[in-house]
C-alpha cells in the first residue's frame, strides 16, 4: 500500500478558512448527509476505532474536521441534510462546506457518501450535480454494504446509479469490505499512484 494508514493524526477543526490547517498536503473532502458513516470511513481506513469522532445521532460532525493520514489529508465535512439541530445551524453548516470546497487550493478530490440501504435524497442528487458542474473529481461510495445482504447489492447500486447516474463502490466501515479499493482511489485522486 502506497499510504502508511499507521501514521495518522488529528490536525484540528475549523467553521471557516481562517481555521484551516497552514499545510501543502493535498486534501481529499467526504461530503454526505448526516449519519452517512463519512467518521467511520475514516476510522476504518486507518484501523482505528475512535480515530475520527462519530455518533449514532445525525448532526454530530459539526465543524470541518482535518485528519493527517501519512502523505495527505482527508476532511470530514459536516453532513447535510437531516439532523437533529436547529435549522439555523444546518444552514451554518452549508456555508461552511460550500466555502471549503470552493476555496481551498488544497482540495483534490471528493469522496461523496450514500448510504446504501436508501435510495438517494434530493440533497444527495444536488451535491452529485454540484459536483459535476464544479468539474471536481470524485467518487461516490455506497456505505453501510453490511446492512443489506449480499443478494441486495446490485439492485441498491442499480437503484443508485440511475439516481446519480455514477456507479458506486460499495463500502462497510463494519467489515471493512471496499477498504482496500477506497485507500486505492484516495491516492488516485491525490496522485499518488
Amino acid at each position: 500500500m502506497i499510504l502508511n494508514v499507521h501514521k495518522a493524526e488529528f490536525l484540528g477543526s475549523a467553521v471557516n478558512a481562517r481555521g484551516y490547517p497552514a499545510h501543502d498536503l493535498k486534501e481529499i473532502a467526504l461530503v454526505g448527509r448526516s449519519n452517512v458513516g463519512k467518521s467511520s470511513l475514516i476510522n476504518a481506513l486507518v484501523n482505528r476505532n475512535k480515530f475520527a469522532r462519530t455518533s449514532n445521532q445525525p448532526g454530530r460532525t459539526q465543524t470541518i474536521n482535518f485528519y493527517r493520514v501519512d502523505r495527505l489529508c482527508l476532511v470530514d465535512l459536516p453532513g447535510y441534510g437531516f439532523a437533529k439541530v436547529p435549522a439555523s445551524v444546518r444552514a451554518a453548516w452549508r456555508s461552511m462546506i460550500e466555502g471549503y470546497l470552493t476555496g481551498r487550493p488544497n482540495l483534490v478530490g471528493v469522496l461523496h457518501l450514500v448510504d446504501v440501504r436508501h435510495e438517494p435524497t434530493q440533497d444527495d442528487r444536488v451535491m452529485s450535480l454540484w459536483l459535476k458542474e464544479m468539474d471536481m473529481p470524485s467518487v461516490l461510495i455506497a456505505t453501510k454494504a453490511d446492512k443489506i445482504s449480499r443478494g441486495h447489492y446490485q439492485r441498491q447500486a442499480m437503484l443508485i446509479k440511475e439516481a446519480l447516474g455514477v456507479e458506486p463502490v460499495l463500502f462497510s466501515a463494519h467489515t471493512k469490505e471496499g477498504r482496500e479499493r477506497v485507500l486505492t482511489i484516495i491516492c488516485q485522486l491525490a496522485g499518488l499512484l
